[in-house]
């Protein structure tokens, strides 16, 4: 059975929709908190016969598309949401890249 393929809309797609820049965070967990799903990953991997694999974390993508037009406001405005609801800092860190 072929693989569904995902299609991702452009802002051509839905007029009046066009944004100034769009981030991405990356959100994984912090380094020594416990990964089950990390470690399940890796676990399968290697059922699957892909040797090698001594860890693996697994994290989450979130991507947003900004009306912002100031690149620096708009890193600070993303670290708040982070902050506030995107990641738990206790046991989560972030990255942001802002295009």
């Amino acid at each position: 059975m072929p693989r569904a393929r995902r299609t991702q809309a452009k802002a051509d797609d839905h007029p009046g929709t066009e944004t100034a820049m769009k981030a991405r965070v990356h959100v994984t967990l912090k380094p020594g908190v416990l990964d089950p799903q990390g470690e399940a990953i890796r676990r399968a991997l290697g059922t699957l016969g892909f040797k090698g694999v001594e860890g693996a974390r697994q994290g989450k993508l979130i991507e947003l598309d900004l009306a912002a037009t100031d690149r620096e406001a708009a890193r600070a405005e993303v670290d708040r949401m982070c902050d506030t609801l995107l990641a738990n800092p206790v046991i989560e860190t972030w990255s942001i890249e802002i295009e």
